[in-house]
């Protein structure tokens, strides 16, 4: 069977983004994994390179038609905003006219995006709308030990209860579970979480669990879903740490995250859900207090690449046994 063909993005070029996509295709297993296209500046892949000794790696190049002038390393600015907006463009439209199969990018910065004049609420949306996606989607963590997905993700933490509904968290949970069977889980277990202390406690400490969560609980479980919950988020994530469940819908961003970045905070990855396409990312920023220095870890980038790359093995399997 073929290597899937994935595209790899350089990422914010302020960042650790070009330094880690020279590390990561300085490694065989890359190289093994996947056809990788480098979609971007070659005048910053090889900014790259430069902290990179000793690599032979020459990937093709697919080259981003708009120039981008002097910008700075290590703080937000518009130009590099620019130039990531205009990368992610390219990507969807090499994705579309079948030239790659998947994306993979380095680290990206919303602030820098907003300041190029990105009027969505995050990457995710952006590249909803440049695919013509009109359904749910939300972010996927990927972590070693289980999988998350959000009700609800960048808004201020005042607003999580009022945006709360039960079709909402059955869209998560679903996101959810098509995401884990793609990466050749069956039957995957879905533990929904609470979003008051100790689950509310049969409502002293809150009614969310028993008038919007519980129910959804149900409808996820009524259409097939192995789901169950809501269960207390202080103890649920020590619990799928333990191998309980393989995948924990999170009622808001940071109850998530905390727990997945404590246990990968370097081998953490973020997928696109709901989208037709894969999409990857590490699960962290542009680290722009080191960007420059050689100092970035690659892991989180090497983890999204390997689980895009099994990610669309397995799709082309399938294909290949339904066609047989």
């Amino acid at each position: 069977m073929r290597k899937p063909r994935i595209g790899l993005l350089l990422g914010d070029p302020s960042g650790v983004g070009p330094e880690l996509v020279a590390k990561l295709l300085a490694l065989p297993e890359s190289r093994e994994a996947a056809e990788i296209t480098v979609i971007g500046s070659r005048r910053i892949y090889e900014e790259g390179l430069k902290r990179v000794p000793l690599t032979d790696s020459h990937p093709q190049l697919l080259c981003i038609d708009t120039p981008i002038s002097e910008y700075p390393v290590g703080r937000v600015n518009a130009e590099s905003g620019r130039y990531v907006l205009e990368s992610l463009r390219v990507a969807v439209t090499a994705l579309q006219s079948n030239e790659i199969e998947a994306i993979v990018f380095a680290p990206l910065n919303k602030q820098a995006m907003k300041l190029a004049g990105l009027q969505h609420r995050d990457e995710l949306h952006y590249f909803a709308e440049l695919i013509g996606h009109t359904g749910p989607v939300s972010e996927i963590n990927v972590g070693t030990k289980f999988w998350t997905s959000r009700v609800t993700s960048h808004v201020p933490f005042r607003e999580i209860a009022f945006l709360l509904t039960r079709e909402k968290i059955y869209d998560a949970a679903l996101l959810l579970d098509a995401a884990l069977r793609t990466a050749g889980i069956v039957s995957p277990r879905i533990a929904i979480a609470g979003l008051n202390p100790h689950g509310g406690e049969g409502g002293t400490l809150g009614t969310e669990e028993m008038t919007i969560i519980g129910p959804a609980v149900d409808m996820a479980r009524d259409t097939g879903m192995n789901a169950s919950g809501p269960w207390p988020a202080d103890t649920l994530f020590f619990r799928a740490s333990r191998g309980e469940f393989d995948g924990v819908v999170t009622m808001y961003h940071d109850q998530g995250q905390i727990a997945l970045k404590l246990l990968n905070f370097d081998r953490g990855v973020t997928l696109a859900g709901g989208l037709p396409f894969t999409i990857a990312t590490p699960a962290h920023g542009t680290a722009f207090d080191i960007a420059g220095k050689g100092t970035a870890d690659v892991g989180s980038l090497r983890e999204a690449l390997s689980l895009a790359a099994r990610i669309e093995a397995n799709r082309l399997q399938a294909l290949i046994h339904a066609a047989i």
